[in-house]
């Protein structure tokens, strides 16, 4: 098989980077390790930020986004038993997010493919990438029994952070940069109503909360625990009477209990690499860097690296230029930072560490204090949280 841009990862990532290509009349196959039905139960993030809304609009991808999801145009930080809501809205000049689930991004991203009849490969096997340091790269798969091989001008390498992209760079290439942090999130999925309107994510003597949601009628919430923790221990009554322990009074009592859909623990990492090419191979998204999800910057960050990738191929193609492609490392990296940045600070600000000493916790008492009191404290957590601009 021959191709343009090999994309190995059907994520959102590599399904939009694909229905952007295929939009612009450039060629390229999907090739996907687990079954389309896998890819569509994986439960991540559902916080869209405004650019990467509005990039789905242009792609024309953002009906049912618009139709279904919930525009949010603030935030609550809860503290101290008192809440401060973060006007997103009036701090960024009419920014905002929009509540809506990775997985029925992936699920309409999986439809417009499947609608403009582009090649996709669920369940492929024993998949190895060569040639990528030269002119004619290729990736060798097996399928259904059947090897295979495709080869391609680029490969798009958008299979996460256990990939085989990442891992076919060779050994000293690559700069890694990584934080693994003492604590999970057991999160919890329920068909409850949400307890806010909009997000609240608290600070507690007993660990961090969050309560998020997925519709009008589908919560998911969130508690600090430590990483040895194990989910099937907490009981649906266990986990609420301590995620309600957490919150403001006026917030726990609108908490409304249900039977668990999904209940996990997420470990919290920070992790970079680069540069993010190789060659004719490019990173994007979790292959190439990681964020602990409190300042909900995973998707996002792998749409703005979609942004950029696409843009560089698009340049290529249809302007005969390189500019775009040998920039792209750098460009993207100089957002990856910033929203890693951010993560790690909203991380540090929010949750208890173990052995903190008295000293740190009045620091973070006062970092919030100072939130709560400044618009521009609050203005620069909300131009961060709405998406910084491609």
């Amino acid at each position: 098989m021959r191709t343009q841009v090999a994309i190995v990862g059907a994520g959102p990532a590599g399904l939009l980077l694909g229905h952007l290509l295929t939009r612009s009349g450039i060629g390229n196959v999907v090739l996907e390790r687990r079954s389309p039905d896998y890819v569509l139960s994986r439960i991540r993030a559902g916080v869209i930020e405004q650019g990467l809304a509005d990039l789905l609009r242009e792609a024309g991808v953002g009906d049912r986004l618009d139709r279904e999801g919930l525009l949010h145009t603030g935030f609550s930080l809860a503290f101290a038993g008192r809440r401060h809501r973060i006007d997103l809205d009036g701090l960024t000049a009419g920014k905002c997010v929009t509540v809506y689930g990775q997985t029925e991004l992936t699920r309409d991203l999986m439809e417009a493919r499947a609608k403009a009849s582009a090649p996709s490969f669920y369940e492929v096997e024993h998949v190895e990438l060569a040639g990528l340091d030269g002119d004619r790269p290729s990736i060798r798969f097996r399928q259904k029994g059947i090897d295979d091989e495709l080869n391609c001008d680029f490969v798009a390498g958008c299979d996460g952070f256990h990939g085989v992209s990442r891992a076919s760079i060779p050994s000293g290439v690559l700069n890694t940069f990584e934080r693994v942090y003492p604590f999970g999130w057991l999160g919890l999925l329920a068909d409850v109503p949400p307890a806010d309107e909009e997000l609240v994510y608290a600070s507690h003597d007993r660990g961090f909360a969050l309560c998020s949601m997925r519709s009008l009628t589908r919560s998911r919430f969130y508690v600090q625990v430590p990483l040895d923790e194990n989910p099937e221990d907490w009981t649906e009554i266990r986990f609420f009477d301590e995620l309600k322990r957490r919150l403001p009074e006026e917030i726990a009592r609108r908490v409304r209990p249900g039977p668990a859909i999904e209940k996990s623990i997420a470990p919290l990492r920070s992790f970079v690499a680069e540069p993010m090419r190789w060659g004719r191979l490019f990173l994007a998204g979790d292959a190439a860097h990681i964020v602990p999800p409190t300042g909900a910057k995973g998707l996002n960050l792998a749409g703005s690296d979609v942004r950029y990738l696409f843009e560089a191929l698009r340049e290529h193609y249809h302007e005969k230029s390189g500019a775009g492609l040998d920039a792209y490392s750098a460009r993207a990296l100089r957002r990856v930072w910033k929203a890693e940045r951010f993560s790690w600070w909203m991380t540090s600000v929010l949750h208890r560490f173990p052995g903190m000493s008295p000293f740190e916790e009045r620091m973070q008492q006062a970092e919030l204090d100072y939130i709560a009191s400044s618009r521009a404290a609050s203005a620069a957590l909300a131009e961060n949280y709405v998406g910084l601009p491609y």
